[in-house]
Order: structure tokens, then sequence, then C-alpha cells
């Protein structure tokens, strides 16, 4: 049996979680409303504030299967409770980063500026405090969406190894290489 599959998923106070025709998941809570479709071999219920889910068969797909709804609804019942939220760094002189609503504004060191719309999902925030480098917060209700986003701006300007330059996740340690000086 799958370790994750089998625990079964707490729903706090103030969460419904209600299971629709045709498997799809709807959990509301106080910050919103997540859908998701669910494979139909895979069976939900919802009792006791407990959801607990089920496969058939011991067959790999099955077996996958099991273990990532169970993580999926959990990340949707964490998303309408608390929220998520991902923290981004510009390293590099001259980067920017500025936003107005929903549409970002950064300054990557490019020959042009890059305005990137965020999804009206997502709450987006900049800041840009003296000595520090600029940052982008990201909160949101849904995980995938936030992760996506997060690495969609990521990859506009990659950390590179021997500076460290580049949009990076905080917290995230970058390896570090020798440049040309150390070969003599």
């Amino acid at each position: 049996m799958s370790r994750i599959g089998k625990k079964p998923v707490t729903v706090p106070q103030g969460v419904t979680v209600t299971v629709g025709k045709d498997n799809v998941i709807t959990v509301k809570g106080p910050k919103g409303e997540l859908k998701e479709a669910i494979d139909r071999d895979i069976t939900v219920e919802v009792k006791d504030g407990e959801v607990t889910f089920s496969r058939p068969t011991d067959q790999g797909r099955h077996r996958a299967l099991h273990g990532l709804y169970r993580a999926l609804v959990s990340n949707m019942v964490k998303g309408v409770t608390e929220g998520f939220t991902k923290k981004l760094e510009l390293v590099g002189v001259g980067y920017k980063a500025a936003n107005q609503g929903n549409i970002l504004d950064l300054a990557l060191g490019y020959s042009h500026n890059i305005i990137v719309e965020v999804p009206k999902e997502l709450k987006v925030a900049t800041a840009q405090e003296k000595g520090q480098n600029p940052t982008i917060t990201l909160e949101g209700i849904d995980k995938q969406l936030l992760g996506a986003v997060a690495a969609k701006l990521r990859s506009l300007r990659k950390p590179e190894p021997y500076k460290g330059k580049g949009v990076k996740y905080s917290g995230e340690f970058i390896r570090r290489k020798a440049g040309k000086a150390a070969g003599k």
C-alpha cells in the first residue's frame, strides 16, 4: 500500500469537501474554492471530517495515482485554510521588479524590460529595500499554479553559477564554480 495514499486527509473546521459526479472533488474554505478531477479508478470517501482514498488493484498506475490524489487534496485543503506563499529574489546589479496590480514589470539585465501578467488567482507584491535584493512575493490558494508561475518567473533569468546573478527562490542555494583564475 502507498504510505501517503493510506493516510486520511483531515478536514479542519470551516472547510467542506464534496465529491461530485465524474469524481470531481470540490474543496471550499475561508480563502476560496478549488476543484480537482480525480481518476475514475480511485474511490474517494468523505466521512467524519476525513477524506480517504482507495485503489482497486496493486497495478503500478493505480499505486501512483493513489498517493498523487491524496497529496493533491491535502494541498487543496491547506490552500483554502492557510494559503501558500513563494518568495523570489532578484540578484544582480540593476535588477528591478515593480508591479501594478497583477502586471509585473521586471528589469533583468536585458535591453528591454520584461512584462509578465500574473494570473488573477494569485496576489503579487514587490519590495525593494536599501541594501537588500529586490523581492517578488506570490500568494495564492492553488499550490500547483503558484509553483508554475514562480518557475516561469525564475526561468526568465536563471541564476548563473559564477556570480549567482539571476532570479532565485528565497532560501535557494546556488552552487558556485571557480572562475578562470582558479586554474593558475
